[in-house]
């Protein structure tokens, strides 16, 4: 045992380890994804679209571009990065606002969040905010690093302008996204040292909001009063949460078997979105689920890691906002599955279906992997490497044998 927590503390020691910890796991991540939204959509791709291929396809066409995002994230310097903050906001925030214009804004299950793309696809402007909203805020503290001692220039300008974002999501009907927002708010909040009376009063007015946005909706009335005791309503606000239940429970601790799944075949609502973790748990059982817990704490740890060693306030704020909106979210989407929160529709990163989502959690981790080359030598030693493999991959120089010589 203390040899192995020796050989584990050596390598956390390398320069490397943070990015390696956020690289590894974001592709194991995504390659489950990948395999899951194939498995879980299969069935309602064969009924809806004719192939049981359509939907992972589109899937895996998000992932080609938000990989290529995530690279060129990954290599972009950070004074660019800061540069392009503010417009990539304003944009975002813009095409939030389209999505009212009658006729441009689509509505998919209640809430219009959606705008229409070329061949079909769609594009949720909300996911885009939030990246551009969490490095705006790791942005603006950082240039106001001496100064953030004093409360208000912790809370202006940053809770109006992120409540203005946060208050446009939930005009649009998406409660989930916004409250992943207003999660992100309190959590740079408290990463900036607001104190405690302050804290009081956001999270105060924050649970007032919730309560009014909720009672303005009877569906989501009915879904707060019930995911404690779905069987009360077992056809309509407890249906989802008691088939996701049933799923989890069918796996056991092994599972059925990838591909297996019974309550994909439409007893399950959003088998492939939102609840794609109850398929996990059916096909893969227990030990699958726990995998998919395993790699989100183990990136939880790695963007938290990034957030300490780093003497830039800037990747400081940044890494700590990403991992934070991550892990919410993936905290959120677990609970609704397991039955411990209400169902407010929040995907699994990298995991569930959404091309918007997806492509969107790609380049934030690619914004991840670059804070972490600021950890110290990590950039030293990740130079190292790619000369290493160009010397490795570049061809032996021919032998010339001189005429006359044996």
């Amino acid at each position: 045992m203390r040899s192995m927590s020796e050989a584990v503390r050596r390598t956390l020691e390398r320069p490397l380890a943070s990015y390696q910890l956020v690289l590894g796991t974001s592709a194991l991540l995504l390659g489950i994804g990948l395999v899951m939204v194939l498995s879980a959509s299969s069935i309602f791709a064969l009924v809806n679209y004719g192939s049981s291929f359509s939907i992972v396809i589109r899937q895996l066409i998000f992932a080609v571009i938000g990989v290529t995002g995530a690279v060129i994230a990954s290599r972009m310097p950070l004074p660019l990065m800061r540069r392009l903050i503010r417009p990539a906001l304003l944009v975002s925030v813009a095409l939030i606002g389209a999505t009212f214009i009658p006729g441009v804004g689509i509505t998919v299950n209640g809430n219009r969040n959606w705008l229409p793309l070329f061949g079909g696809f769609q594009l949720q402007p909300s996911e885009f905010a939030k990246l551009a909203l969490v490095l705006w805020i790791a942005d603006l503290y950082a240039r106001r690093q001496k100064y953030l001692g004093t409360p208000r220039y912790v809370l202006t300008p940053m809770v109006p302008v992120a409540g203005s974002v946060a208050m446009l999501v939930v005009l649009q009907h998406d409660l989930g996204t916004a409250v992943v927002i207003f999660a992100v708010i309190v959590g740079m909040l408290w990463i900036a040292g607001l104190p405690r009376r302050h804290m009081g009063g956001i999270l105060a007015v924050l649970f007032v909001g919730l309560v009014v946005a909720v009672a303005n909706s009877p569906h989501r009335v009915a879904r707060m009063l019930n995911f404690t005791n779905p069987q009360a309503d077992p056809d309509s606000a407890g249906f989802q949460a008691i088939h996701g239940m049933m799923a989890l429970a069918r796996g056991g601790f092994w599972g059925v078997g990838l591909g297996g799944s019974r309550q994909k075949w439409g007893s399950l609502p959003e088998a492939h979105t939102d609840f794609i973790l109850a398929v996990i748990g059916e096909e893969l059982g227990l030990l699958g689920t726990l995998v998919v817990l395993a790699l989100f704490i183990v990136l939880g740890f790695a963007g938290i890691r990034i957030a300490m060693r780093t003497r830039d306030p800037f990747v400081r704020y940044g890494a700590a906002g990403i991992t934070i909106w991550l892990l919410i979210q993936a905290v959120i989407n677990i609970g609704m599955v397991l039955g411990m929160l209400p169902v407010i529709g929040i995907p699994l990163p990298l995991i569930s279906y959404g091309g918007s989502s997806l492509l969107v959690t790609l380049v934030s981790l690619g914004v991840l992997l670059n804070f972490a080359t600021t950890e110290p030598g990590a950039k030293r030693a990740l130079a190292a490497g790619r000369t290493s493999r160009k010397r490795a991959a570049a061809p032996a120089p021919a032998r010339v044998r001189v005429a006359g010589r044996r």
